[in-house]
């Protein structure tokens, strides 16, 4: 039986759109050598291209750990929190849950590069929020409350803690 942090295919699709919209905003923090760069160029063509239907899961699906380890190349510790979320929208193609996982590294970027003004995260969750469709929040209203289900991203684990589970609860107790 599949997680239900999975959703459907066409979910899927709808917020790697979202998931990637916020990763491409904090992108331009992520400084690493030349390979690592162009293997997250690789990650956000290739989740475009799931979200628009021009490739299938299974093709995202082998490749989604590549900006993970493109992420360890990083200079900064918010250029890995940008790579991260690049690589947690490129394994929306695997399991829906990781756009929330985007949009919390996001966060966490803007969090670092911000570490004295907690109004940038709040503005940055306001953004993302705000960058959703109608259709997106329907199919994030579908996953679990963070740390209810322990099938997926959204158990208790890394997702959960810090500035991450803390936009994650943001978002979820927004779109309701």
């Amino acid at each position: 039986m599949a997680s239900i942090q999975t959703l459907s295919d066409s979910d899927r699709r709808a917020v790697a759109r979202w998931a990637l919209a916020c990763a491409e905003r904090v992108l331009p923090l992520f400084d690493a050598d030349e390979a690592a760069v162009e293997e997250i160029r690789h990650a956000v063509a290739r989740t475009r291209a799931y979200s628009a239907g021009e490739s299938s899961a299974a093709d995202e699906i082998s490749k989604r750990l590549v900006a993970v380890k493109a992420a360890n190349a990083a200079t900064t510790p918010a250029g890995a929190a940008a790579a991260r979320a690049v690589a947690q929208a490129a394994a929306v193609a695997h399991m829906g849950a990781h756009a929330l996982g985007a949009a919390a590294y996001a966060t966490k970027a803007v969090s670092l590069v911000n570490s004295d003004q907690q109004e940038a995260v709040q503005e940055e969750i306001r953004w993302q929020l705000a960058q959703l469709s109608e259709r997106e929040r329907s199919a994030l209203r579908l996953l679990p409350q963070l740390g209810t289900d322990s099938s997926g991203p959204l158990g208790v684990g890394l997702l959960s803690r810090g500035t991450l589970g803390a936009t994650i609860r943001e978002i979820q107790a927004q779109i309701g």
